[in-house]
């Protein structure tokens, strides 16, 4: 009878300590793999780098084209750009000009 007792002492004196290890073995490894958790959180961080990154990238993009398209509007018309893109639209030249032809993989456009 006694081993019986001892037994359910024991018992009683591991429950309570198991199930507090356990809550807490489960909150620390959601606070490391959990949805939120620190995994989560640097893999945020790397696409938000990413993503800010692609944003200069294209913000400058705009910029550039703005700068290009600025010259072809009705208010400021910039004879040089505006000759340049008739001339290769129409594939024409001017016949004082020189021209040098490229090789098809050598052409930008």
């Amino acid at each position: 009878m006694s081993f019986g007792r001892e037994v359910k002492r024991r018992l009683k004196a591991v429950v309570a300590p198991v199930i507090f290890l356990s809550l807490v073995g489960y909150f620390g490894w959601n606070a490391v793999q959990g949805e939120r958790g620190l995994v989560a959180y640097t893999e945020r961080e790397r696409l938000l780098a990413q993503a800010l990154a692609d944003q200069a990238k294209a913000q400058a993009e705009v910029e550039a084209w703005e700068r290009r398209v600025s010259g072809l509007r009705s208010r400021h018309i910039d004879a040089d750009a505006l000759d340049e893109r008739a001339r290769a639209m129409l594939n024409l030249a001017d016949p004082s000009e020189i021209i040098v032809p490229y090789a098809p993989a050598d052409r930008l456009f």
